[in-house]
C-alpha cells in the first residue's frame, strides 16, 4: 500500500500495538497515542509516540497542535476501555467511564482530525468496535451500548464525509487472544465459533491495513466482523 500518516490511539498493547506495527512494517509514518508513554512498547524511526486520554475533554484539546502538525490521513480509533458488572449492579461511574471513553473518545478525536481530511479530500477512519456490540453480552452493558453506538456513529460519518473520498468503516473483533483475553480460552467458548479458535491480532490488523488502502476505496459505512464465525451462530 501506499505509504501514509497514520494516527492510532491506544497503542501500546493488544490489538492496538498490532496495529502500529502493521502500519510500520509497511513504512509508513505512525503517530501512536496512550495514557502513558514511558510504557511504550515500540521504538522506530517512524513512530512518534504522544500522551492522550481519549475520556477527557482537555487532554484530547492538549492533542490538538500534535495532530494537527501531524496531518493523519488515516486515522484508527482503537482506544478503549472495560468496567464489567452486571446491570443491576453496574454503578453510573462504570457506565459513564466507559461511554466516555470509548464512545465520547471516538467522537473527540474524529472531530478532531476530520477537518484535516476534508481539506486534503482524502481519509480513512476505522473505528475499532467489538462483536458485543452487535450481540450484547452479559454484565457488559456499558461496553456493548458504547461499542454499539460506535457503529451507529460510524455509519452517519460514512454518509456526511463520503463525498469528499474520506471512508468510514468500523471493525468488529470477537475474541482475540491478547493479553487482557488469555484467560477467557475454554472449550465451552471455542464450542461457541465455528472456526473452533480464538482469532490472533494479525486477523485484525489484516483487516485494518486492508480497509485502509486505495484497494477498499468503495467500501464505506460497514461494520466489518472478525470472530470466526461467532455472531453468525
Amino acid at each position: 500500500m501506499e505509504t501514509k500518516k497514520v494516527l492510532i490511539t491506544g497503542g501500546n498493547r493488544g490489538i492496538g500495538k498490532g496495529i502500529v506495527e502493521g502500519f510500520l512494517e509497511n513504512g509508513n509514518q505512525v503517530l501512536a497515542t496512550c495514557r502513558d508513554i514511558t510504557k511504550f512498547p515500540i521504538k522506530s524511526d517512524h513512530l512518534t509516540v504522544a500522551e492522550l486520554d481519549i475520556s477527557d475533554a482537555d487532554s484530547v484539546e492538549n492533542f490538538k497542535k500534535i495532530a494537527d502538525e501531524f496531518g493523519p490521513e488515516i486515522l484508527v480509533n482503537n482506544a478503549g476501555i472495560t468496567k464489567d458488572n452486571i446491570f443491576l449492579r453496574m454503578s453510573d461511574d462504570e457506565w459513564l467511564d466507559v461511554i466516555d471513553t470509548n464512545l465520547t473518545g471516538t467522537f473527540r478525536v474524529t472531530k478532531l482530525v476530520a477537518k484535516g481530511m476534508l481539506k486534503q479530500k482524502w481519509g480513512r477512519i476505522i473505528n475499532i468496535s467489538s462483536v458485543s456490540g452487535m450481540m450484547g453480552n452479559p454484565g457488559q452493558a456499558n461496553y456493548s451500548a458504547s461499542k454499539s453506538g460506535i457503529d451507529g456513529l460510524t455509519r452517519s460519518l460514512a454518509k456526511e464525509l463520503g463525498s469528499r473520498n474520506i471512508t468510514v468503516n468500523s471493525i468488529a473483533p470477537g475474541f482475540i487472544s491478547t493479553d487482557m483475553t488469555e484467560n477467557l480460552a475454554n472449550d465451552d467458548l471455542l464450542k461457541k465459533i465455528p472456526l473452533g479458535r480464538m482469532g490472533v491480532v494479525d486477523d485484525v490488523v489484516s483487516l485494518v491495513l486492508f480497509i485502509s488502502s486505495e484497494d477498499a476505496n468503495y467500501i464505506t459505512g460497514q461494520t466489518l466482523v472478525v470472530d470466526g464465525g461467532l455472531f453468525m451462530k
